[in-house]
């Protein structure tokens, strides 16, 4: 039963993880120095009669992880775009009018994100041509559906054809999805994960796809939820040949599920983990896994206009195509780096290839998947995770390694040539391990290293450049 308004010293306390006043009866405007607590993971205001807007400084929260509840107050205005792309409508139910343009609830006034510019002519049948093209788009955007659609460019077949349903409700691809898994029998599973398991679907047009579906229960928990909508927001917004392809999304009543490429060879931990796999493997396609996880990395940190960050990466969420190709999978905790964010968050990602320094100071940065990288290549040529080797490999250098005690015992020796290019693949993995996050080198460097990864002076430590 608290009253009053929440006191903007609520700013000092820079630490708090959850703050929750729920069902209250709090009054006034949200302080802007809620901003300022850039450590929350829980922030539940709901049931109490805020008003006013939402400060523009809530963006500066760790949303994207954030369990938020704001229902069933007076606020009103327009919700800051950063904080609408990161949290779903239903946070914010049942308030006074609220709007958003990526909610499909347009704010009075404001301009409108289309542009189109109307010249206007003082005419009665001007007026008539101008009211009727803004009901075209009115209805045009109300039709708009956040759920249940499939993404691509053409029009959509009665078919069926998952990949040529735009701006749709997804029905008839969610019939063929239900109808070829015989509604996700366990026959049609490959794979199980942390949020949902994976099953292949042959579609009517004879495409191949994987469907990753969100367990009942995990649907129903709102960490999970965000993980599922969070890997929607990432990839739908990049692309690149060695990360895996997002067809589309469907989320229904009775599952959510996410339609992907079908990667063939399935998890590179699955391959490095049978004998008869590991040794199709051989020592020129795990230097070529290395050089296109590298890629696909390098353009997430430096060539995306925000950089993304995986937080994930192990050999299970790097899958092999057919040519045993490497294809960056499993985005549900990455993020966008935020430079006006101080980019502190939960802990996430596998144990064994989490980055050290986050478990003091959990921040996040690129160095974070630089870390992870140099595990995953130091795997991918032990074939086995290198365990407890990580903490002294770090300090190390080129005289200290005899290569043959590292090098998977499934697979011949490698050629004078083969070995070289391995060693300096182990040098630049052992380089990312470095204990101080900036002197870890960039996935840049690694990535234009590993173009011509052969060291002509034969002194791999000194070809390794790590900066900030």
């Amino acid at each position: 039963m608290l009253s009053g308004s929440i006191p903007p010293q609520i700013g000092n306390l820079r630490n708090l993880n959850e703050l929750d006043l729920n069902r209250n009866n709090l009054t006034g405007s949200i302080p802007m120095e809620i901003g300022y607590l850039d450590r929350l993971t829980l922030l539940y205001l709901s049931h109490n009669k805020l008003n006013g807007p939402i400060p523009a400084q809530m963006k500066k929260l760790n949303l994207t992880f954030m369990d938020l509840d704001m229902r069933y107050n007076d606020l009103e205005g327009p919700v800051p775009d950063e904080i609408a792309l990161e949290t779903p409508p239903e946070s914010w139910n049942n308030n006074k009018g609220l709007c958003s343009y990526y909610w499909n609830l347009p704010c009075r006034g404001s301009k409108n994100r289309l542009k189109v510019k109307v010249p206007i002519i003082i005419s009665l049948s001007g007026i008539i041509i101008f009211v009727a093209f803004v009901i075209v788009i009115v209805r045009f955007l109300l039709k708009r559906k956040s759920k249940n659609f499939i993404i691509d460019t053409t029009t959509a077949q009665q078919n069926g054809d998952i990949f040529s349903i735009r701006n749709y409700d997804g029905t008839i691809a969610y019939n063929d999805i239900m109808v070829v898994t015989e509604e996700f029998d366990i026959r049609y599973c490959i794979g199980t994960g942390g949020y949902g398991s994976v099953y292949i679907a042959k579609l009517p047009t004879g495409k191949v796809v994987a469907v990753k579906k969100l367990h009942r229960l995990e649907a129903e928990e709102k960490i999970f939820e965000k993980s599922f909508t969070n890997e929607i927001h990432v990839l739908t917004r990049i692309r690149h040949r060695n990360i895996v392809k997002l067809y589309g999304f469907c989320s229904h009543p009775r599952c959510n599920f996410l339609v992907y490429e079908y990667i063939e060879r399935g998890s590179l931990a699955y391959v490095l983990g049978n004998e008869a796999e590991a040794v199709e493997l051989d020592w020129n396609k795990r230097i070529n896994v290395i050089k296109g996880f590298v890629h696909a990395l390098s353009y997430m940190h430096h060539d995306c206009t925000l950089p993304l960050i995986h937080r994930d990466i192990s050999s299970n969420n790097v899958l092999l195509d057919a040519d045993l190709e490497p294809h960056v999978a499993d985005f549900g905790t990455s993020r966008f780096q935020n430079p006006n964010s101080s980019n502190r968050t939960i802990l996430a990602g596998t144990y064994g290839y989490i980055a050290p320094e986050l478990a003091y100071t959990m921040v996040v940065t690129e160095k974070c998947d630089v870390y992870s990288f140099g595990v995953l290549a130091l795997e991918i040529i032990m074939g086995k995770h290198p365990g407890e080797l990580n903490s002294s490999l770090s300090f190390l250098n080129a005289k200290d390694i005899i290569l043959k005690d590292v090098l998977d015992s499934h697979l011949p020796p490698p050629t004078q040539l083969v070995a070289q290019d391995l060693t300096f693949s182990i040098m630049l993995g052992i380089a990312c391990l470095h204990t101080n996050p900036k002197s870890r080198p960039t996935m840049q460097y690694v990535s234009q290293k590993l173009g011509s990864p052969t060291n002509p002076d034969g002194n791999c430590s000194t070809q390794i450049h790590c900066g900030n």
